[in-house]
C-alpha cells in the first residue's frame, strides 16, 4: 500500500479576484492522483468569495461591546469588531439569545450551545490577523456552499476527494465542506499540526496523498 504524505502546496496571494477552483487546479492540478484528497483552507475559500470585511466599516452597536467580553480572549468574537460582524449575519437577536443559553448550559456543564446555536458563522467567523496577509486587516466570513465547493474541485481534479478545512494553530481542526465517501474526521485528524500556516506561508492548499488506501 502507497504511504500517506501531506502536501502543503505554496500559491501567491490569493484575492477575491480569484476563483478558487481555478486557482486549485493551477497550483495542485499536476501534483493530484486519483487516491488523494485535496484540502483547502477555509478563509482562502471565502476570501476569494469576497467574504470579507473592514473593521472600520462596522457601526459597532452596545451589544456588541457587551457581548464580546463573554468570550473567551483567543477567540474571534471575543472583540466588538468580530461580534458585530456575526449579529449584521446572523442577527442581532439570535446572537444575544444564543449567547445566554450558552452561559446558562455551562453552569450545568455543557460546552459548546453557544456555537450550536447561534448560527453558522460563529464558529467560522475570523477576526483580524486571523488569517494570512494582507487579509489580516480584514473580518473573513465562513465560505459560501462550501459542499458545492468541494464538489466542484472533485470534478475538476479527477481525485478520490476534496475537503475544505478550518485549522488553526491551538489544535482546533474541523471540516467546513467535504466530498460523499471521505471521512470528514479523519481528514481533520491528519491535519491538526496545521500544515496550512496562517501567517507568511501562503501554503492554503494541502494534498493528501493516497488518503483512500488509507481511509480503508
Amino acid at each position: 500500500m502507497a504511504d500517506l504524505e501531506i502536501i502543503p502546496v505554496p500559491t501567491r496571494i490569493l484575492t477575491d479576484k480569484d476563483d478558487i477552483i481555478d486557482i486549485v487546479e493551477k497550483y495542485a492540478g499536476a501534483k493530484i492522483g486519483e487516491n488523494d484528497v485535496i484540502s483547502v483552507a477555509e478563509s482562502v475559500v471565502a476570501i476569494t468569495q469576497g467574504r470579507i470585511v473592514r473593521p472600520e466599516d462596522l457601526t459597532i452597536s452596545r451589544v456588541a461591546q457587551l457581548l464580546c467580553r463573554f468570550i473567551p480572549d483567543y477567540g474571534s468574537l471575543a472583540s466588538p469588531h468580530g461580534m458585530q460582524s456575526l449579529m449584521d449575519i446572523e442577527g442581532k437577536w439570535r446572537v444575544t439569545f444564543a449567547l445566554i443559553l450558552g452561559f446558562l448550559a455551562k453552569i450545568i456543564g455543557q460546552n459548546g450551545v453557544f456555537y450550536k446555536f447561534g448560527g453558522e458563522q460563529a464558529a467560522l467567523i475570523d477576526d483580524v490577523t486571523g488569517t494570512m496577509p494582507p487579509f489580516d486587516k480584514y473580518i473573513v466570513y465562513g465560505p459560501k456552499d462550501p459542499q458545492v465547493v468541494v464538489k466542484k474541485l472533485q470534478e475538476r481534479l479527477g481525485c478520490f476527494g476534496a475537503v475544505i478545512a478550518d485549522v488553526n494553530d491551538l489544535k482546533r481542526s474541523r471540516i467546513v465542506g467535504v466530498t460523499d465517501g471521505v471521512d470528514g474526521d479523519k481528514v481533520a485528524h491528519l491535519l491538526i499540526d496545521n500544515p496550512f500556516g496562517n501567517a507568511s506561508q501562503k501554503t492554503p492548499i494541502v494534498i493528501i496523498k493516497n488518503f483512500k488506501q488509507y481511509q480503508g
